[in-house]
Parts: structure tokens; C-alpha cells; sequence
């Protein structure tokens, strides 16, 4: 068995979506990183900085599929991170003349959070389009049960009826607030990272801002009012946002499996019964997924606010944390809206 276990054969579309994996895995993660090492040969080259031809040879070098992961890896384990072995290779591939180019002007953590954020960019896409399809189902169901009389309870007794379309806009009201939160994050957590060694791209004299504006726009994404490397407060708004979604699904879900109790049976989750099951019991299977899922992710994700205190102009290697919550935002943000019961909780009404 896997020590992630969405990484696992058998259990991991338990825990997120393929697509989601393949976003956030390694190669992808190295693509991104080429990505940004050849976006800034080209900005450097329209601005005068860098030879054209050096920039050409980058960019047609900046390919994953030419790159040897286990050089990679061998390389992280002695400096502790990727980007040193990468720049190398992609010297190599681009050849001598613009090997000297590759890098120009920028540090190992512009390369890593930049590609995180292109990563986060993508991810975020794919969190809100599942988040969308369960409030489009969730808006369904409301509708075509607002006249079903149910039970409504406090402390787990018995109060004053509601419907089910009722409950159902209660579970949606949450979710539709997080998609707005989402919109809103996007501007301030997909920023280029462009500072150079301090923070002061000196390196690059007098064209140093001008290199980050035009990063920027070369990626699609925002420019900082400043580097942001040791300032990780969008990354932790991020995963906070991601938690919350969690937590709204996993209420959600709660409800669903107190209600598909034999003894109340008021809903019911469709499933694929198998030959060891008794083929008439339901089984609340995406809904009791969630609940776990959530308190996994508080717990995560107050380990990321530990960057938040970062030491001096740059932080030693305390980019750690950022990936190893990326990783969990992927498992959690991805199999939540995926896996959520609201694809098709049916009122026995």
C-alpha cells in the first residue's frame, strides 16, 4: 500500500480524480517549471537582455519528456530541491552558446513558486468546475422537491416539518459563497514570483521590474507590488478556502448519511450493489468519504500557516510546506467535488 493513499491503485480515485493526480504530479510539475524558465528567456529577449537565439534554443529545450527524473531526484537529495539539476539539463538541451542564459537574473524559489501558482492556477479551474456541478445538482433537486414534507430536527429530534428541496438550497446557499471566493482569491495568490538572490532582481540593473511585468504577462498571470517570497499569505488563503469547501461538503454529506439510516430512510444515495452485498441495502458510499475527508484538511492545512513566519529576505528551504499542502489541497479539493453525494441524493418521496 502507498503511504499517500491517493496515490494507490486501488483507492485513490477515493481521494481525487485522475486529472487532478496528473496536475499536480511530478513531471507535470517539472513541465511547469521549464515553462517558466523559457517564459522569462523570451521576456528577457524582446527586452535586449538576453540574445534571441539563446532565447529560442531555451524555449525549445524547456520539454520534461527530454529531462532525466532520476538525475532530478538524485540532485534534490543532496541540494534539496529540484531546480538546480533542471537548470542544468535545460543548458545541456539548449546547448553551450545559450546555456549561459538559462536562469538569467532569477533564484531557485522564483522557479518553484511560480510553477507552484501555474499548478494552483489550473487546480483552482478544476475545484470549481466540481464545486459547479454539484450546485447545479443541488439547484435541480431543490426545485423538483420543494413540496416534499420531511422531518426537520434539532439536536437530532424532531421539530416543525421543511422540505427537501428546503434542505437541499441550505446545503447549496454555502457552496455558491465559495465559488465566490474562489473568483475572488484568483487575483491575489496567482502572482508571478520575481525576485532574484534578496528580492531586488540587482542582477538585472535597471530592467529588473520591467523583466517581472513582462514575466507576468508572458504566463497570464498578476504582478506582485513586491516579491513574495517570504510573504505566503495567499498560499494560506488558498488552502483555507479549499478547507472550507471541504467542510460544507462534508455537512452536507453528514446530513445525507444520518438520513439514510434504516430507521429514518428518508434518502438514498444510488450505489452498485456487488455480490457479497444484500442487494436492497443502500449504502450512503460517496457521503461517508467526506466527513474524514475535512477533518484531514484542518488538519493540513494549519501546518500551512508555519511559512507564514518566514526568517530574513528568503526562507531556508521552507518551501516544504507549500507542497506538501499543495499535494493535500489536490487529494482533498479534487475527490471532494468529484465524489460528493449531491450528484444524486434522491428524496424516497
Amino acid at each position: 500500500m502507498t503511504v499517500n493513499p491517493s496515490d494507490s491503485a486501488i483507492f485513490g480515485n477515493l481521494f481525487g480524480t485522475a486529472e487532478m493526480r496528473a496536475l499536480f504530479a511530478d513531471r507535470q510539475h517539472l513541465q511547469y517549471m521549464l515553462d517558466v524558465e523559457a517564459a522569462l528567456a523570451r521576456v528577457q529577449a524582446r527586452l535586449g537582455i538576453v540574445p534571441q537565439d539563446a532565447a529560442e534554443a531555451i524555449s525549445a529545450a524547456a520539454s520534461v519528456d527530454r529531462l532525466s527524473l532520476d538525475e532530478i531526484a538524485t540532485s534534490t537529495q543532496i541540494v534539496g530541491y529540484p531546480v538546480v539539476a533542471l537548470v542544468k539539463a535545460l543548458g545541456t538541451l539548449a546547448g553551450t552558446d545559450a546555456a549561459r542564459y538559462a536562469h538569467w537574473g532569477a533564484t531557485t524559489q522564483d522557479i518553484i513558486d511560480t510553477a507552484l501558482v501555474l499548478q494552483i492556477c489550473a487546480g483552482l479551474d478544476l475545484v470549481e468546475r466540481g464545486v459547479g456541478t454539484v450546485v447545479r445538482a443541488l439547484a435541480e433537486r431543490a426545485t423538483r422537491h420543494r413540496g416534499d414534507v420531511m422531518a426537520g430536527r434539532t439536536h437530532l429530534q424532531h421539530a416543525l416539518p421543511i422540505t427537501f428541496g428546503g434542505k437541499c438550497a441550505v446545503w447549496l446557499a454555502p457552496l455558491l459563497d465559495d465559488i465566490e471566493r474562489l473568483r475572488q482569491l484568483r487575483p491575489r495568490v496567482l502572482k508571478v514570483q520575481f525576485g532574484g538572490a534578496v528580492g531586488t532582481l540587482a542582477s538585472l540593473g535597471t530592467q529588473g521590474r520591467a523583466v517581472t511585468v513582462a514575466l507576468a504577462q508572458e504566463l497570464g498571470l498578476g504582478t506582485p507590488d513586491a516579491p513574495w517570497h517570504v510573504s505566503r499569505g495567499a498560499l494560506v488563503e488558498a488552502t483555507g478556502i479549499l478547507g472550507m469547501i471541504c467542510g460544507n461538503l462534508a455537512k452536507f454529506a453528514t446530513d445525507i448519511i444520518l438520513l439514510m439510516q434504516t430507521e429514518i430512510a428518508e434518502v438514498f444515495e444510488p450505489h452498485q450493489a456487488d455480490r457479497q452485498r444484500i442487494h436492497h441495502r443502500g449504502r450512503a458510499g460517496g457521503a461517508r468519504a467526506r466527513p474524514p475527508d475535512a477533518r484531514r484538511h484542518g488538519a493540513r492545512s494549519r501546518a500551512r500557516h508555519w511559512p507564514l513566519a518566514e526568517r530574513a529576505a528568503r526562507p531556508a528551504a521552507d518551501f516544504r510546506p507549500d507542497l506538501g499542502c499543495a499535494g493535500a489541497c489536490r487529494d482533498l479539493g479534487g475527490g471532494n467535488g468529484r465524489r460528493c453525494p449531491a450528484h444524486a441524493p434522491q428524496s424516497r418521496q
